[in-house]
């Protein structure tokens, strides 16, 4: 199997499939252990990664990039009803994957899974959240995740509460009563995890005995923010933590924002409760508007440059002003656990969310941020172990650095690239 030992790959996929594994025939396991592959292999996002699974399948679409098929092979198996793919960038995709093509990662991901009770979900599972869907070529290969079944079914009833990681009282007093507000009304509380907003929306859902979920930007083996261990660890028993990316993997700058997607796209709506004029939480309401999520904001004192992301929200992007969990579940009513199709229609569009760093950011911004992730100002790395890292191709990868050393932000050693200090 993609020539490994095919009884090595059943045993793991089993070990971590839900329920065991023990109804799954030789085509489930290799589609299973295809998109396990496949989501260590592309960046979170990728569109062509995500276009080839969806049209050619998983699997062979990873025969593709193990046989390396050609630029113009592969792009033509992709171009359908004059929906072409140009081959430059089919290449650019290929160049992207192969950094990361060994044979042995997958299986490794898949033990660390194991070791820790994690679950492989693809979209053949009754548990797979459903909403992920509409996220097309963007959505994940596969989901990892650790929690109970419980609240992976409790996701078709979410509703995400995000907001700054720097949050003042009144934003987690609001926060607080959100949370337990909505518990109450039978919603799920989604969220990322982060410090201040985030991790209070958890901490308030478990105070009510309700269900939440945690989708981090980084393997579900490795908790981050590491100040957060104890409440994921509270998470994974009552709730869910999720991730899009296997065991092992770490949490950078893009992998943030890209995680951002799944919280707006598996939640019924998405509620901003306290944010800066460029807080990283309106990226989370970007992708929700994007999508035709509702999407609600919680108004603060004027004065507070804490609040002027919301406020911003409410005024330029047409986000519902919301002042208490009434209002918020107004957004999103639970009608036998599915949305309505009037408020989903109703919802608010045209956001174009920021991170911390930009408003609008370009690919050039985007590969920059990408390969500076991918650095370490420590330890020098080679362009090819930077290429891995960062799921960039070799010849960008190299591009950048010229580029970025001629700015005086990454220096050359005899024995690789390091980011400069800053």
């Amino acid at each position: 199997m993609f020539g490994l030992k095919e009884s090595e790959v059943a045993t793991l996929v089993k070990a971590v499939s839900v329920g065991g594994g023990d109804d799954l025939d030789r085509d489930a396991i290799e589609e299973r252990f295809a998109r396990a592959t496949w989501s260590g292999l592309a960046e979170p996002g990728d569109r062509l990664a995500g276009r080839a699974i969806r049209q050619l399948g998983a699997v062979r679409a990873l025969t593709g990039v193990v046989e390396h098929w050609e630029p113009e092979r592969f792009a033509a198996a992709l171009s359908l009803d004059g929906d072409t793919v140009a081959e430059d960038d089919m290449a650019q995709a290929i160049d992207r994957w192969m950094p990361r093509l060994k044979s042995n990662t997958a299986l490794i991901a898949l033990r660390q899974a194991a070791r820790f009770g994690a679950r492989l979900l693809t979209p053949h599972d009754t548990l797979w959240p459903s909403r992920l869907n509409d996220l097309d070529w963007h959505s994940p290969s596969a989901l990892w995740a650790r929690g109970t079944d419980e609240a992976l079914a409790g996701i078709e009833r979410g509703i995400a509460l995000v907001g700054a990681r720097a949050a003042t009282g009144y934003g987690e007093h609001i926060t607080m009563e959100a949370s337990a507000g909505l518990v109450d009304r039978g919603y799920t509380i989604v969220s990322g995890a982060a410090y201040g907003i985030d991790g209070m929306a958890h901490r308030a859902a478990l105070a009510s005995q309700g269900l939440t979920v945690a989708f981090l930007a980084g393997g579900v083996d490795r908790f981050y923010p590491s100040g957060h261990d104890a409440l994921l660890g509270r998470i994974v028993e009552s709730g869910v933590v999720i991730s899009e990316l296997p065991c092992g993997s770490p949490p950078t700058k893009w992998r943030f924002l890209q995680r951002n997607r799944l919280i707006a796209a598996a939640s019924m709506a998405t509620i901003v409760l306290e944010a800066g004029w460029r807080s990283g939480s309106l990226n989370t309401a970007g992708h929700a508007a994007t999508l035709g999520r509702p999407l609600g904001a919680v108004p603060g004192p004027v004065t507070s440059a804490a609040s002027a992301g919301c406020h911003r929200l409410i005024r330029d992007f047409d986000a519902v002003c919301v002042t208490n969990p009434d209002q918020m579940a107004e957004l999103a009513p639970i009608e036998h656990g599915l949305l309505s199709a009037e408020n989903v229609a109703g919802a608010a569009d045209g956001v174009h969310g920021s991170d911390e760093k930009a408003d609008a950011a370009g690919p050039r911004d985007t590969e920059r941020t990408r390969l500076l992730d991918a650095l370490s100002a420590r330890s020098a790395r080679t362009a090819n172990d930077v290429a891995a890292r960062s799921g960039l191709a070799i010849s960008a990868v190299r591009a950048q650095l010229g580029l970025l050393e001629l700015e005086g932000r990454v220096t050359e050693t005899e024995r690789g690239w390091k980011r400069a200090a800053s």
